[in-house]
């Protein structure tokens, strides 16, 4: 093929996430390098989370593929708690999803729940017949709800070739739950090491000073949104216990939802016991998250399910803030030799805190000798060769 491979990825709508960041990360860098060339069908074109509207055009995923060139087509929608059905597509958008993937080579679909809309052309005789994958970022596929019955049976009716998953945690789940694609992918995630990088002492003194935090304050950091799966509540109990032993540390937690703003993060932070005193930095979604990983010395993780291979700890990692997290999805993997496991336990999770703290300069040393395996440039070029692969297949047919 001497044109460029042409690449359609489905998305269920522009909104904080990790899949999110990374997917808009592989699309950037392979559409940068001229091989391939991506374009970007968004089933909603804004999303209500937290009690707001969120535009697509406003999210900093848009914006960066954007400006990197990719094309992006979205329907008038807006995503909610749960996603669109087959049956809530139009003629109009299935006729216009029909036309885009007949445009392209290959289509991946960003987790499972755009595949309503191969479901639904599927059901509509317009499905063309192009190599699709779905790339997964999820260790929990129960928690899919209808949208693992869409991957698995468009992977039983081969519409859905391939899995590329970013953990090996999650490769197993979802083949433990029934989906049994053709081919499979593991794709360790990677991450901008030019935009996570750790801060000279100049730059952590201004950041920490912008936040009202003092230069020699212990500080941890929860880069979440707001929900069951992030499990804020237990941050916020190992939060109150904390504070009560460490008084001078401070508590920086963002993300969607992660604010005062919030009615149930307030409700939440008093239900767990943090007093008015402590000094819990709520952000609520945040550009410069980068900067706020450099002012820590911790970065924590205290979800309960759903993780696969969480992008927070690679980034606080290379960014010299040390990962201390629960046991869920390839973690432990991910951060063996350069932080810490602990149990989902309160008293567990501040004992490692603790203990890292006290231990900061070599197992920060450790976080930032990892730097180069955690890069994104062999993840984006496993995903070119894994959308080779994708073709091949339909060379040898044709």
């Amino acid at each position: 093929m001497t044109r460029p491979v042409r690449v359609l990825s489905l998305y269920e709508g522009f909104f904080a996430g990790g899949a999110r960041i990374l997917h808009s990360d592989v699309v950037a860098g392979l559409t940068r390098d001229g091989s391939q060339q991506h374009r970007v069908l968004s089933l909603t074109s804004a999303a209500r989370r937290d009690a707001s509207l969120q535009l697509a055009r406003d999210d900093a995923r848009f914006r960066r593929l954007r400006a990197a060139g990719v094309r992006i087509d979205t329907f008038d929608r807006i995503a909610g708690d749960s996603p669109l059905a087959p049956e809530d597509f139009t003629a109009a958008e299935l006729t216009r999803a029909a036309s885009l993937f007949a445009e392209a080579d290959v289509v991946l679909s960003l987790k499972e729940q755009p595949l309503s809309l191969v479901v639904a052309l599927q059901r509509a005789n317009l499905l063309p017949d192009r190599p699709i994958a779905a790339c997964l970022h999820r260790s929990d596929p129960t928690h899919s709800g209808p949208a693992l019955g869409w991957l698995a049976d468009t992977a039983a009716s081969g519409a859905v070739m391939a899995t590329i998953a970013c953990a090996e945690s999650t490769s197993t789940a979802y083949a433990r739950a029934g989906v049994a694609a053709a081919t499979s992918w593991v794709i360790d995630n990677g991450i901008d090491t030019r935009r996570f990088r750790p801060g000279t002492r100049a730059e952590r003194a201004r950041i920490r000073a912008g936040l009202g935090i003092p230069e020699s304050a212990p500080v941890i950091v929860l880069a979440a949104r707001f929900d069951a799966m992030k499990d804020p509540g237990l941050f916020l109990r190992a939060v109150a216990r904390h504070a009560r032993r460490t008084p001078d540390a401070h508590y920086v937690v963002c993300g969607a939802g992660m604010s005062s703003d919030n009615p149930a993060f307030r409700a939440l932070r008093e239900e767990s016991g943090v007093g008015p005193g402590v000094p819990v930095h709520a952000l609520g979604l945040r550009d410069d998250v980068p900067e706020l990983y450099r002012a820590a010395d911790i970065v924590a993780l205290t979800s309960a399910y759903g993780e696969a291979s969480p992008l927070c700890l690679v980034e606080g990692a290379a960014s010299g803030a040390v990962p201390v997290t629960t046991d869920v999805g390839d973690a432990a993997r991910v951060v063996a030799g350069l932080g810490v496991v602990t149990a989902r336990d309160e008293e567990a999770i501040v004992a490692a805190w603790d203990d890292v703290l006290e231990r900061r300069s070599v197992l920060r040393a450790a976080a930032l000798g990892a730097r180069g395996r955690l890069d994104r440039r062999r993840m984006i070029d496993e995903y070119r060769g894994a959308i080779t692969g994708l073709l091949q297949p339909a060379a040898l047919a044709a």
